[in-house]
């Protein structure tokens, strides 16, 4: 069913509520059923869903050329902490810095959100060793 704006009647690129809530219901969901052994890696859903994001390819990527790897490590070092979800990677004298595209109403309009909730809940459907369907229905149930 098509959403149309109150104001002029033309169709909406705005998201339910039902889906936002739905997706985010199943990232918590994911993160509660981690494998032990990443319960550190991911402290938090918000840590878990940003990485899914990055992994995804809804990302921004910014990469540095460094004159070694001992100056690309520096580097990465002091880039870290500026944002706790970055993924931060050194390929020989390279430093790469990912980060999570925004999926705030204002960033994304209702497709570009389903398509990056669909390759979210993908990539965690995978990690937690379960089906997307699966996944999705967790919540509803």
């Amino acid at each position: 069913m098509t959403d149309y704006c109150p104001t002029c009647h033309a169709p909406s690129d705005r998201r339910s509520a039902v889906s936002h809530s739905h997706y985010f219901a199943a990232v918590n969901e994911a993160w509660r059923n981690l494998p032990e052994d990443m319960a550190d890696d991911f402290p938090t859903s918000e840590h878990l869903r940003k990485w899914a994001l990055v992994k995804s390819g809804f990302r921004d990527e910014r990469s540095i050329a460094c004159s070694s790897r001992a100056e690309a490590l520096r580097i990465a070092a002091f880039v870290r902490p500026i944002d706790e979800f970055a993924i931060v990677v050194v390929r020989e004298a390279v430093v790469t810095v990912y980060t999570a595209k925004s999926q705030s109403l204002r960033a994304m309009g209702k497709a570009e959100f389903q398509r990056s909730k669909d390759g979210v809940l993908d990539v965690l459907a995978k990690l937690i060793g379960t089906s997307t369907e699966d996944l999705k229905s967790a919540r509803a149930a």
